[in-house]
């Protein structure tokens, strides 16, 4: 499970990464563009950075996706929970247990309908022709304005991000079971302090 951890946190890293250092370089190829020398400004205008700002929509699409099932495993969803925590501690286990399973429900089924979305969407005409079989009238389905990738790609986003959270939404459920606590974030830990602060200077 550790490993799906990493890589969920590495995954979003990623995507905030480029999404970063994209719209940096489109700032500064905007911002240079105007300056007044005539070989550098002829040679940036030739650099098409029209698709950046498509990119960085989809990079944020993935990051959200990925990110919400993130805050379920570490408990950072914002939650109205003012009533519940004051009911007897049977009746606040079976609302939290309520809670949880709704949402793995929710999202399940959305994972569902989206999965069904992208197949329809040119997925399966995707993967029938990569495979060398006959597409037939199968719908090879659109593309992207400006970077011209097959919106099933992109789409592919709710599937596999509301998968993931309603894994999650399972993996706090059966934790809760076991010992009766919810994952908690605590905004002002540092991982790996701790470590830091015991080793010799």
């Amino acid at each position: 499970m550790k490993i799906l951890d990493h890589l969920e946190e590495w995954l979003i890293a990623s995507l905030m990464a480029v999404a970063t250092l994209v719209i940096f370089i489109a700032v500064i190829h905007r911002y240079a563009s105007g300056a007044h020398l005539p070989i550098i400004q002829n040679w940036l205008l030739s650099i098409n950075l029209s698709w950046a700002q498509e990119l960085c929509i989809i990079l944020f699409v993935w990051m959200a996706k990925f990110g919400a099932a993130y805050g379920v495993r570490v408990g950072i969803h914002v939650g109205v929970d003012v009533m519940i925590n004051r009911l007897e501690p049977k009746y606040r286990a079976a609302f939290v247990m309520l809670g949880l399973l709704a949402g793995a429900l929710f999202t399940g089924i959305v994972a569902v309908l989206g999965a069904q979305f992208v197949w329809g969407n040119g997925a399966h005409y995707a993967f029938t022709h990569a495979l060398g079989m006959t597409v037939g009238n199968l719908y090879e389905g659109p593309t992207t304005p400006d970077l011209e990738w097959p919106t099933w790609m992109v789409y592919s986003a709710i599937p596999l991000g509301t998968s993931l959270m309603c894994f999650r939404f399972l993996q706090v459920a059966a934790a809760f079971l076991r010992t009766g606590d919810l994952p908690h974030y605590d905004v002002a830990h540092v991982e790996g302090l701790e470590e830091a602060e015991g080793k010799p200077a």
